[in-house]
């Protein structure tokens, strides 16, 4: 585990601490230095022992953790994960008792690292490696930052929760159970052997970036309180919809035509908008600005009705991350490092309005703050699930590449005609739409061959 797994390691683990800090907050009338600080260090050094006890414990029995320990630490994180997930659903409040006292941040900090002792074990198969220095001395290392991480949103989730209340505590503890949940992923295919790729940071990070616009975007709904203005949906979905539609033409469709490929991207072209085109029709789904639902009909809520399109739309997006990294790790001449980034970037971007298209509109039609966060970062989790399972299938079928390259530009190119350009002449200002629409198809056509080139 390099370093940018133990840091998302740590964040997650710091959700669950981070959204009691907030209780805390709540609680508290005017959240004092001191006050902040206790907190802060009473959560960081018990997820510094906790781990740390876990490790100890666990290397006794070394012979037999490293048989199981995987698949171990897949379940540990996945069922925490999907514990954090799950209480994120929940309207119940957190149990939290008034005060700072000894025995209330010894009954709190105890609770909330027991998750810690469980993540501990995982250290065992999974060993921290950042710095040239024996396991031991790195996972000490590790731990240490780990507790710093937790010091840091212990102490300011006490202040958002003093200063803005309880709207944050759902989101903080769902971004953290995806989290999880992902790692656990990656830890079990790195030990089947189909995921040595990951082994790259680089590509790890890569993976989630996409999915940190959506979480971002999301978020807006906590600051964002009026209803979204009609020209500015429609200069979002233009943006959306020339930046997909330009990374279909130039980061997947050109190049999948290299080399005399033409019959391949064609066909390949052809099954990716009947790929989308079924899934269209075969997922109960709502278009939140349009309020026109398709699919098959269905008893699902309209809130999941909504997520659902909005994950249909992401799922092109997360095969196009990764076909792109699995061109670049398998060396694919049309593709580079730079190509990846610039593909990475604008997803992301295009992926803040539509994070807010999920999380506003749910939130305006009557559902919690919280949740209607929770539905939008929802939406995004399908991308870098979709992102590891294509570079896993182009690794082990690297001739496949040109084809699924072009398959990904249908779908994408089959959702910009089918969804995005109906939406941007929907009502009024449909102008200004088409003209953002334009602009950012040129911005990313511009992007890929000046910076990706």
């Amino acid at each position: 585990m390099g370093i940018v797994e133990l840091l998302l390691l740590a964040i997650g683990m710091s959700m669950d601490v981070f959204a009691v800090s907030i209780c805390k907050g709540i609680e508290t009338k005017k959240a004092t230095l001191k006050q902040v600080l206790i907190c802060g260090v009473w959560f960081g050094c018990f997820h510094f022992l906790m781990p740390m006890t876990g490790y100890f414990l666990s290397s006794f029995f070394s012979f037999f953790i490293n048989k199981i320990a995987p698949w171990l630490a897949f379940g540990l994180l996945a069922f925490l994960g999907g514990k954090m997930i799950k209480e994120a659903f929940s309207s119940e409040e957190e149990e939290t008792k008034p005060g700072f006292s000894f025995k209330t941040m010894l009954v709190l900090a105890v609770a909330t690292s027991i998750d810690a002792l469980a993540v501990g074990v995982t250290l065992v198969a999974v060993p921290v490696h950042f710095m040239e220095a024996t396991n031991v001395i790195n996972t000490v290392c590790g731990c240490l930052i780990i507790a710093f991480i937790t010091f840091l949103f212990a102490c300011a989730g006490v202040k958002i929760g003093n200063a803005f209340g309880s709207r944050y505590q759902a989101g903080a503890e769902a971004a953290g159970g995806f989290i999880l949940i992902f790692i656990g992923l990656k830890v079990l295919l790195e030990h089947l052997g189909v995921v040595d790729f990951m082994s790259n940071g680089d590509v790890l990070f890569g993976l989630l970036v996409p999915f940190a616009g959506t979480v971002l975007g999301s978020a807006l709904v906590f600051f964002v309180k009026n209803e979204i203005q009609d020209y500015i949906k429609k200069l979002f979905t233009g943006m959306a919809g020339g930046i997909m539609l330009s990374c279909a033409m130039w980061t997947l469709l050109y190049p999948s035509i290299t080399g005399g490929k033409i019959l391949t991207a064609a066909i390949g072209f052809i099954i990716g908008v009947g790929f989308q085109y079924l899934l269209d029709k075969a997922v109960p789904h709502a278009h939140v600005f349009t309020k026109a639902e398709e699919g098959p009909n269905s008893k699902l809520k309209y809130s999941s009705k909504v997520v659902l399109s909005e994950t249909i739309h992401h799922v092109p997006e997360g095969m196009a991350i990764g076909v792109v990294f699995a061109g670049v790790l398998n060396g694919a001449m049309d593709i580079t490092a730079a190509a990846v980034a610039a593909v990475t970037f604008g997803i992301a971007v295009q992926n803040i309005p539509e994070g807010a298209f999920v999380s506003s509109p749910l939130r305006d039609g009557g559902e919690e703050t919280g949740k209607s966060f929770l539905m939008g970062v929802v939406s995004g989790v399908v991308e870098p699930i979709l992102g590891i399972a294509v570079i896993i299938l182009i690794n082990a079928f690297p001739g496949t590449l040109s084809f699924i390259m072009a398959l990904t530009g249908g779908a994408l190119t089959f959702l910009v005609v089918e969804e995005t350009i109906p939406s941007m002449n929907v009502g009024k200002h449909t102008d200004k739409g088409t003209l953002s629409f334009m602009v950012f198809f040129c911005l990313m056509m511009l992007l890929m061959f000046y910076v990706g080139g």
